[in-house]
């Protein structure tokens, strides 16, 4: 999957790039109460040959702090010494999240939520036009790398838009454990990215404000797919990758009632219809309920939350079946 490019200029805040050059550009978005200036620090690396221009991105959301993890070590080995093409790297876009170990930002705004975003909205609505305006016009594809939100824990997965062939190519090509298609959320950067032309795939692995080895590591292995499927960079050599496995049909698994949850299933085994994935029990050890798989098929996330409400999302699990679950 390629594109054909000119050798182009990237120009972010008024700082140019040229073909052959790398730069930290630090692009200003507001200031705190005290007067600080809060800027996103955006790496760009323009390769001396023409082709795509990628953006990888992490920290959309403050607390999701795997994928911020695996572009900084990224970053650190250098990685994205590519050949051709460009690269746009921004380790965390919500600074302001980031700081306060938060998904969103101060005035309790999701800026996941608030694209494209408009020049006199809400903070998170300048964050998201001015990321729009400045940088998007200038990509080819994207990447965007998430965690599991409230101690829900993602087995390492990517989602594409099924409305969109390319980003589904994108994705058999970055080779996670897991893929499948999903819906395009309004005011999220995906579907933003969709409307503008830019295949776009969602990463996501591990939980909130909490280290995942295996998740970053596939993130790395990846994001460099990618690059090396484009023509990017040279070919990777060393252990032979599993396939990764598309996901047909998912489906949440829900708490039948309140009380404690105990999951008897590890995150990205496969389970067959009719397995106990775990129990819900009161306190006293009076009741408890089984939950149970609905149908065969693979575990890619679980809530580790240790008290639930009935209608809990607790298991979220994925056939290979193409038939549509969702619930």
């Amino acid at each position: 999957m390629g594109v054909e490019a000119e050798n182009r200029i990237i120009t972010i805040n008024g700082e140019t790039i040229s073909p052959g050059q790398a730069s930290l550009v630090r692009m200003g978005i507001s200031r705190l109460p005290t007067g600080t200036l809060i800027d996103i620090p955006v790496h760009v690396f323009n390769g001396k040959k023409a082709g795509p221009t990628v953006l990888v991105q992490a920290g959309l959301h403050g607390d999701e702090i795997n994928g911020v993890e695996t572009l900084r070590r990224m970053l650190q080995e250098d990685v994205f010494n590519i050949r051709k093409g460009a690269v746009i790297v921004v380790p965390i876009l919500n600074i302001f999240g980031f700081i306060h170990f938060s998904r969103d930002v101060p005035d309790g705004k999701d800026v996941n939520r608030s694209f494209p975003g408009t020049k006199t909205g809400s903070l998170a609505s300048r964050i998201a036009h001015t990321y729009t305006s400045e940088i998007l016009p200038q990509v080819d594809f994207g990447i965007d790398l998430h965690t599991g939100g409230s101690q829900r824990d993602n087995f390492p997965q990517i989602r594409y838009s099924a409305q969109d062939a390319k980003s589904k190519e994108l994705a058999e090509i970055f080779n996670a454990p897991f893929y499948f298609a999903s819906r395009q959320i309004n005011g999220s950067f995906r579907k933003t990215t969709f409307k503008m032309g830019i295949p776009t795939i969602v990463f996501e692995a591990g939980e909130s404000m909490r280290f995942d080895e295996k998740s970053i590591q596939k993130g790395m292995d990846g994001i460099q797919n990618v690059l090396v499927g484009l023509g990017m960079l040279s070919k990777k050599g060393g252990v032979k990758q599993k396939k990764s496995i598309h996901l047909g049909r998912t489906r949440w698994v829900r708490a039948p009632r309140a009380g404690m949850f105990v999951p008897e299933t590890k995150n990205g085994a496969q389970v067959i219809k009719g397995q106990v994935l775990g129990l819900v029990t009161d306190t006293y050890a009076k009741k408890n309920k089984k939950i149970k798989a609905p149908f065969d098929g693979h575990v890619f996330c679980i809530n580790n939350q240790a008290v639930v409400n009935q209608g809990d999302a607790l298991f979220h699990i994925g056939s290979t079946e193409p038939i549509n679950l969702n619930k």
